[in-house]
């Protein structure tokens, strides 16, 4: 009876053991994540500050010329034509060529405003990341806190 015993105590102690390692296993708390480390950047100030964002702008000013020069001959040689056949079709001529010169420059400024904006925003995340900041917001979003990436980002920006 005693090695019935035994045997019979050492299973309950078994048992117990391995219940009360997976009891322990199951309520451990969960490893907590790392804490986010917060950055802010003032992306207007970044934009004004782009070299390539300047020179858009220089280009949408001379483009802009452009469509007024190219205005003010369609008037002057409507004007001058006396034939109103001739000067119909003078207007949808010239009315197709400044649809298209519009259009061109709206495509040509898209395109390269999609640029900038990848650009700008890979250096912000290139900034953060080599920084140790998982998480960048506008700054404009923060009443309170948060690191500013701001000039780094103009510095990198800048750098091209």
């Amino acid at each position: 009876m005693t090695n019935k015993f035994k045997f019979l105590l050492s299973g309950v102690v078994a048992c117990t053991l391995c219940a009360s390692v997976a009891f322990a296993a199951t309520t451990s708390a969960p490893a907590a994540p790392a804490p986010a480390s917060v950055a802010v950047v003032d992306v207007q100030a970044v934009v004004n500050a782009s070299p390539a964002v300047q020179a858009l702008k220089k280009e949408q000013e001379a483009n802009a010329k452009d469509l007024i020069t190219f205005i003010e001959k369609a008037r002057k040689d409507v004007a001058a034509t006396t034939d109103e056949k001739k000067k119909k079709s003078l207007e949808e001529k010239y009315n197709k060529e400044l649809v298209s010169k519009r259009e061109k420059y709206e495509k040509s400024y898209t395109s390269k405003l999609s640029q900038i904006d990848e650009s700008i925003s890979k250096k912000i995340a290139e900034t953060a990341r080599a920084k140790g900041y998982t998480v960048v917001v506008a700054k404009g979003a923060v009443l309170y806190g948060g690191a500013d990436l701001t000039a780094e980002v103009k510095k990198a920006v800048s750098a091209k």
